[in-house]
């Protein structure tokens, strides 16, 4: 799953990455957690009928449209790609509303095996990024949940898929993250083959991520600052095609 991630690049940089019509000026977060307003872009046609695309903000915790009280509904931040196109919640959404979160980072607990006594921990936090430095595509589904008041809320949640090589001794899971050259294929919601989108639901390439094992500042939600990105270790990514026993890998 994904339940954490970061956006700290400079706005400038974010927008000239994804190309949206908005010049928004965002500060750096570094730990964004479930039901905060996240960043997603949307593709969308003006008046004129050429295809935009959108900085939209929305809430973390998808709400599909059938939901009645939002306090009796499981909080959804991830979709897996091999049953949200079935899936009554997600259907909808794969077919007509996808969208990406913009991030730079993301954040995934290891289960600690290794450690004994009091130095043992329930689980060990990973930051993990683009190891060319761009920011990070994030496949995701969209819903507007309408209130019984007529009151509006824009909701997403995040694609996820199997781990690559450079997840697998982490986490089992990871989210779908789209290359530059299949934004359009992803957004637009309307030309687009639907089978065309699904195959992009997959695990990026090995050699995309790289991760390091960083402090469990980063299990409190309050810290959001630089140091919760602080390494305690050396860098690892994949090698072999996978990480080495014990979810270790090949230290850099």
């Amino acid at each position: 799953m994904c339940g954490r991630f970061a956006i700290t690049l400079p706005p400038e940089a974010v927008r000239s990455f994804f190309a949206y019509v908005e010049q928004p000026n965002f500060p750096p977060r570094y730990n964004i957690a479930p039901t905060q307003p996240v960043p997603v872009v949307r593709m969308e046609r003006d008046a004129a009928g050429h295809k935009r695309r959108h900085f939209v903000l929305v809430r973390w915790g998808f709400l599909p449209s059938f939901v009645k009280d939002p306090k009796e509904f499981p909080l959804v931040i991830n979709a897996r790609s091999e049953t949200a196109p079935e899936k009554p919640s997600f259907r909808n959404a794969v077919k007509r509303r996808r969208c990406i979160f913009i991030a730079d980072a993301f954040y995934e607990w290891q289960r600690d095996t290794t450690g004994k006594g009091k130095n043992k921990r329930p689980s060990i936090p990973f930051l993990i990024r683009r190891q060319d430095g761009n920011p990070m595509a994030l496949a995701g589904l969209w819903e507007t949940w309408t209130g019984p008041n007529g009151e509006e809320q824009d909701t997403a949640c995040i694609v996820t898929t199997d781990a690559n090589g450079t997840m697998a001794g982490i986490h089992d899971r990871m989210p779908v993250i789209l290359e530059r050259d299949d934004f359009d294929v992803w957004l637009d919601n309307t030309d687009t083959d639907l089978a065309d989108a699904a195959a992009l639901m997959r695990p990026a390439a090995d050699d995309v991520l790289e991760a390091f094992e960083i402090s469990d500042a980063v299990n409190k939600v309050g810290n959001d600052n630089v140091e919760v990105q602080k390494p305690v270790g050396p860098k690892m990514k994949a090698a072999g095609g996978g990480l080495g026993k014990g979810g270790q890998g090949a230290l850099f």
